[in-house]
Parts: structure tokens; sequence; C-alpha cells
């Protein structure tokens, strides 16, 4: 089964990311991202762009950046084959962001082709 593993960072996080001096931050994405893929359970995944480079759609109206107003926001994202929630959910206990923001782990809905 397919699981989405959403790593969500605080704004230390994302000002991290950009900071050359940070000797933390990219080497711990870097070894997870590794470890997971040599795994063989990495489907795909994708660092995302800080939340102000986005912008969100809510009733018809476009905000810049992100809608939710939260200490954390969505800074990338895992997709994992996994033989149940408890395996996904030891694979995204050990990202990076499971220390300094939060990680949630949710079921991939299978998508079926209607035209039969």
């Amino acid at each position: 089964m397919q699981y989405a593993i959403l790593f969500y960072e605080s704004l230390e996080d994302f000002k991290a990311r950009d900071d050359k001096a940070n000797t933390a931050y990219w080497p711990g994405w870097s070894a997870y991202s590794s470890a997971v893929g040599q795994s063989g359970k990495l489907a795909s995944g994708a660092c995302l762009q800080p939340p102000q480079a986005g912008a969100t759609l809510k009733d018809g109206t476009v905000h810049d950046g992100p809608y939710a107003d939260s200490k954390e926001q969505l800074g990338g994202f895992f997709m994992i084959e996994a033989d149940s929630l408890e395996d996904a959910m030891e694979i995204a206990s050990r990202a990076p962001a499971a220390s300094t923001g939060a990680v949630e782990v949710r079921p991939v809905l299978p998508m079926t082709n209607s035209e039969g």
C-alpha cells in the first residue's frame, strides 16, 4: 500500500535551508533520503519551496503564501510503499522534521479508472 509522508517544518528549518554555514540541515535530510531510497520503499518525493513562494485558492479567492496559519508549514513529502501504517510510521519517525516540526503519515486513496 502507498503512504504519503508529509514533512512540516518550522520557520527556523526553512531558514536553515538557505544558510550555507548550517552543516546540520541538509546532511540529515540527505542521510534520511538515502536510507529510505535504499530500503526500496521510496516511490517518489520532493522538497517544496518556502510557503511564501506559493499561493492558496480558498473559496474562489487566491491568497499569496500558505492558507494555514501555524508554526510549521509543509516543506516536502515522500510517497512510500509500506506493508502497514505502523511500518510507514517507523519510516516517518526517522525524518529530521520529526524532531523539529511534525510529520504526518496518510494512506493514499487508490485511484481507479472509471472508463472500465
